[in-house]
């Protein structure tokens, strides 16, 4: 057996033997679905934007024009995005009963259009927007057709300003959310992290949590990570093809 068919079968086996087993995915796993992450060298999304000129709670604020420039057409890029094989093999390990669940940094909905039921989406997702001033919700198609003279969404009720309900730069996370994730990892008996550098916190600590209460780490990402010396298995080929062969391993 070569070495990645052996690390294969030890995930699956690792699969096999949790009681309790939770996914935890960042831009990664969503890239065959032809959206780029956030910082690869010369595709990540923050090479060609930078963050702080068009994605924090201050721009939203102080410069709305200028981050709807950015959020309106990314709003349609997303929302237009089919999920991939990563996304339904994720599903189908929760259909088997493999998985509680999938944490995920993604606000692009696709492990919802794969099938997965319970997931934590611990950057809120494109789903829907509120009105800041009223709290009126907006569905995902129902925003565009809110947007003013100048390119700012605001209020049907009150002409307030409708802001994503996404987490932007400068904002916390929703405490329910990180809060319920921090449990399932911290219940878990293996984590398997999909697609995630896992170096932004909080929730870069979460395979922490399942270390420290005697679970286990897989990783299934390309490139290092700060938790590839503390992983039980590390895989770093392309995703949908190493979860191709974890699922064909566990038959």
């Amino acid at each position: 057996m070569t070495p990645e068919r052996e690390t294969v079968a030890r995930l699956a086996e690792l699969i096999t033997r949790s009681r309790s087993t939770v996914v935890l995915t960042g831009a990664g796993i969503s890239v065959p679905s032809g959206i780029p992450d956030f910082r690869s060298a010369t595709t990540g999304l923050w090479q060609r934007v930078d963050p702080l000129k068009v994605a924090t709670i201050d721009v939203f604020h102080n410069d709305t024009e200028a981050f709807w420039r950015f959020y309106r057409p990314r709003f349609h890029d997303l929302g237009a995005k089919l999920p991939n094989r990563a996304h339904r093999i994720v599903a189908e390990f929760e259909q088997r009963g493999l998985i509680e669940g999938v944490v995920t940094q993604n606000i692009d909905l696709l492990h919802a259009k794969a099938g997965s039921k319970r997931i934590w989406e611990v950057h809120g997702s494109i789903a829907s927007s509120g009105c800041i001033d009223c709290g009126r919700a907006y569905r995902l198609a129902e925003v565009d057709r809110c947007f003013d003279a100048v390119g700012v969404a605001r209020c049907a009720d009150c002409d307030g300003k409708i802001k994503p309900n996404v987490v932007l730069f400068g904002e916390m996370l929703p405490e329910q959310v990180i809060d319920e994730a921090s449990a399932i990892a911290s219940a878990a008996d293996l984590i398997i992290c999909i697609g995630s550098s896992l170096e932004v916190y909080p929730v870069a600590a979460l395979p922490e949590l399942t270390l420290a209460a005697g679970g286990q780490i897989a990783i299934v990402t390309q490139g290092p990570t700060p938790y590839d010396g503390d992983a039980a298995v590390k895989l770093d080929g392309d995703a949908i093809a190493d979860l191709e062969a974890v699922l064909a391993a566990l038959g």
